[in-house]
């Protein structure tokens, strides 16, 4: 069965992409999932995911999305979770223009699930509110919320617990070593520290949570990831993202091309400059082609 509608009406929406600028664990949940505080930069680099509308109620991925299949596909899991909410025998066609890396720790399939919910909200005509929108995608991951609601923040609960937080703009040399790193083994790590004090943004702020709990397991895991935070540590003060692979470090505007350009064999790097606003809030029909 094919879409009824023709190949112009496909629209381009952003997916962007983030780093934690700090990672603490405080604590789990008596459901053993692990509690956090973190800070969420968005950056104005990222995916892009395609959708078009279909009248016969199929929800399909269109191409290759990394080798990913498409029933554990985020992009299609928010499709199908929406269209409860959307008018009878509406579907659509999803491709993604896949960048950022997988296990990267930079969001990538979290955020092209947020845009999906975003995009077919506005193309199916849904109506679905904001905190409707980060509840559905609470769903299908910690992370899909904030990039729902599009605002770089202070997270704490699973990630969920989101504070809007204007932070300086800043250009980040983002480093792909190269792995691909699963976030369920780093969270079971025995070495694995949950026991950090908790912060405020006052104290982040004040340069008080700096660290990400998962750097030293990984570092010790991954000798390619180590080697990308020894490079870039001379560079700067080089991070961890989330639970991923990729390693960052905030330089000069006007340094951090060359730097990028010294990359070492084996790995990857890009520049991004973090945004507080996602341009995933623009108004209905900006995205469109």
């Amino acid at each position: 069965m094919t879409s009824e509608i023709a190949d112009e009406d496909w629209s381009a929406w952003p997916a962007p992409a983030k780093l934690n600028l700090f990672l603490h664990i405080t604590g789990r949940r008596p459901d053993g999932l692990h509690l956090l505080q973190t800070v969420f930069q968005l950056l104005d680099w990222g995916d892009t995911v395609h959708v078009r509308v279909r009248t016969d109620g199929v929800i399909a991925r269109v191409g290759d999305n990394a080798g990913i299949i498409e029933q554990d596909d985020l992009v299609v899991r928010a499709a199908r979770l929406l269209q409860a909410a959307a008018p009878a025998g509406l579907g659509a066609d999803i491709r993604v223009d896949k960048r950022v890396p997988i296990g990267g720790g930079l969001g990538g399939g979290s955020s092209d699930a947020a845009t999906t919910l975003h995009a077919l909200n506005r193309l199916w005509k849904c109506g679905l509110d904001e905190a409707a929108l980060a509840a559905l995608g609470l769903q299908l991951g910690a992370d899909v919320p904030v990039f729902v609601r599009g605002h770089s923040a202070f997270a704490e609960g699973v990630g969920e617990l989101l504070v809007p937080i204007e932070l300086p703009r800043r250009t980040y040399v983002i480093v792909d070593p190269g792995v691909s790193i699963p976030t369920g083994a780093l969270f079971q790590a025995a070495e694995l520290t949950r026991d950090s004090a908790a912060t405020t943004i006052e104290g982040f702020i004040s340069g008080a949570a700096t660290q990400n709990a998962f750097e030293p397991v990984v570092r010790a895991r991954y000798p390619a990831v180590a080697r990308a935070l020894d490079w870039l540590g001379e560079r700067g003060r080089a991070c961890l993202s989330g639970t991923g692979a990729a390693v960052f470090v905030a330089v000069d505007g006007d340094k951090a091309t060359e730097i990028a350009g010294r990359c070492p064999p084996g790995m990857r790097a890009w520049v991004a400059n973090g945004i507080n606003v996602s341009p995933l809030l623009a108004p209905a029909g900006d995205q469109r082609r």
